[in-house]
């Protein structure tokens, strides 16, 4: 069964870090782009940064200079380094790929940053 397992959320105070990772596992031939998504309360679930299979990266505005996607091919695997974080950044956020031509979610990870 193809599933996609977030890991590295958490509580932490305005300032301070985190590193999320995302899984892909299953039988899979092709990893294609990956994302990070967040839904804040009371808001809809937004792009917070995406990664081509190539490499190439893009960021929400508001987390530009602060958070840094990367991935691992070799190990099917996504990176959200969170840095300077906000309490405006709090959420749960959710891995998104594309796998073999398919669109799949993880099941969300809480990250709460205190004020």
């Amino acid at each position: 069964q193809v599933q996609l397992l977030e890991s590295g959320g958490g509580l932490v105070q305005a300032g301070g870090s985190l590193r999320l990772s995302c899984i892909a596992s299953g039988s899979i031939f092709s990893v294609n782009a990956m994302r990070w998504y967040r839904q804040s309360p009371g808001k809809q679930r937004e792009l917070v940064a995406g990664i081509t299979k190539a490499g190439d990266t893009i960021y929400f505005d508001s987390v530009k200079g602060r958070f840094t996607i990367s991935r691992d091919n070799a190990k099917n695997t996504v990176y959200l380094q969170m840095n300077s974080l906000k309490p405006e950044d709090t959420g749960v956020y959710y891995c998104n790929a594309n796998l073999d031509s398919t669109i799949y979610w993880g099941q969300g990870t809480q990250v709460t940053v205190s004020s």
